[in-house]
């Protein structure tokens, strides 16, 4: 523990470090290629930084948070564009912001747009209703995993893997918006209650992931291919290229979490769902939606696909090479540590 703290401070005083250079040298370079060469130190730096930990659940934050995020938003920094821009709701950012920006995966909502009702949760979940059920699930894998059907066992693991990452993001968001006084977008929106497959990647799962992928990889591929090969051929091919990207980032992930060769499962899962979305798009086009079908229909088939490809190949890199014993025994660990110091505070 105390050399994982170590870590974590050495860790996140270079990402500090870097996002100073890039705040206060780098802006001064007008953007364009001079502006993205001059970032390449700290894309190089950033893609090396989850080695700095054995923990599986800080190595895999780690690459999430600056790996992914913070290196593809530096990237659209380097040509004026995205979070970091100047075309933004916030316009010069205070070096606060950008580091906070940077360094979290927020997103933050126009003031100038026009207002919407919120809308009521189907499961009304909070920050500490989320929490209580992931260290339930955590507890029951720890303790009764010999004990429980395979079947079920997968299905906790789908559970734990959205309430982690919505707990997580939900932290940044609180805590970065309590400290900028923004209002941020929800790190997700129910994807249980998914009606295809592009309402879950595109309008409810992970919506941070989802837009950054739009503004790095789906925007610029359509742009420069649509001169080329149509806008509508243009838009199909950015969207494979869109989750083609996103399976590699995420065999990145995995690899700092396992240190093993990659399979290449987690990619053709992508792979797979972007095939999917763009034969979805297409038999809406021709089709119409005269023959769509009702969403307690569409959502079950919807969220049973997406959970029987995991099953395929998203989950078993993680179970072969024992990241999510790792996992569950770092949470626990966690656990113990602040039950801890909650007993001697009490």
């Amino acid at each position: 523990m105390e050399e994982e703290a170590k870590s974590f401070l050495k860790t996140y005083s270079l990402i500090f470090t870097s996002l100073s250079y890039s705040y206060f040298i780098v802006s001064k370079i007008p953007p364009g290629k001079f502006r993205l060469f001059s970032l390449l130190p700290i894309f190089t730096l950033f893609t090396i930084l989850p080695f700095s930990f054995s923990s599986v659940l800080l190595a895999g934050i780690t690459a999430l948070f600056i790996t992914w995020l913070g290196n593809f938003k530096l990237l659209l920094y380097a040509f004026n564009h995205g979070p970091l821009s100047n075309h933004q709701p916030i316009k010069n950012l205070s070096f606060l912001q950008f580091l906070l920006i940077s360094a979290f995966p927020i997103k933050i909502k126009d003031p100038f747009t026009r207002i919407q009702k919120p809308t009521s949760k189907f499961l009304p979940l909070n920050f500490w209703s989320e929490t209580l059920i992931f260290s339930i699930f955590v507890g029951i894998c720890d303790f009764y995993k010999q004990n429980l059907n395979h079947g079920l066992i997968f299905v906790i693991y789908c559970c734990m893997l959205y309430l982690f990452i919505d707990i997580i993001m939900s932290v940044s968001n609180t805590m970065v918006g309590s400290i900028m006084g923004f209002e941020l977008f929800p790190p997700s929106d129910e994807p249980y209650l998914s009606s295809s497959i592009s309402d879950f990647w595109g309008r409810r799962w992970n919506l941070m992931v989802t837009d950054i992928l739009r503004h790095t990889v789906y925007k610029p591929t359509r742009v420069f291919l649509s001169n080329y090969i149509g806008r509508d051929w243009a838009s199909v091919i950015s969207v494979i290229a869109a989750f083609v990207v996103s399976g590699l980032m995420h065999e990145l992930i995995f690899y700092y979490m396992a240190r093993v060769s990659p399979s290449w499962e987690v990619t053709w899962f992508f792979v797979l769902h972007g095939l999917c979305v763009v034969l979805e798009f297409c038999l809406k086009k021709v089709l119409g939606r005269k023959l769509g079908l009702h969403w307690v229909i569409t959502g079950p088939l919807t969220v049973g696909f997406v959970m029987g490809t995991g099953y395929l190949w998203f989950f078993p890199p993680l179970v072969m090479n024992k990241v999510d014993v790792r996992a569950i025994e770092e949470a626990m660990t966690l656990y113990e540590f602040i039950m801890g110091k909650l007993k001697k505070m009490l």
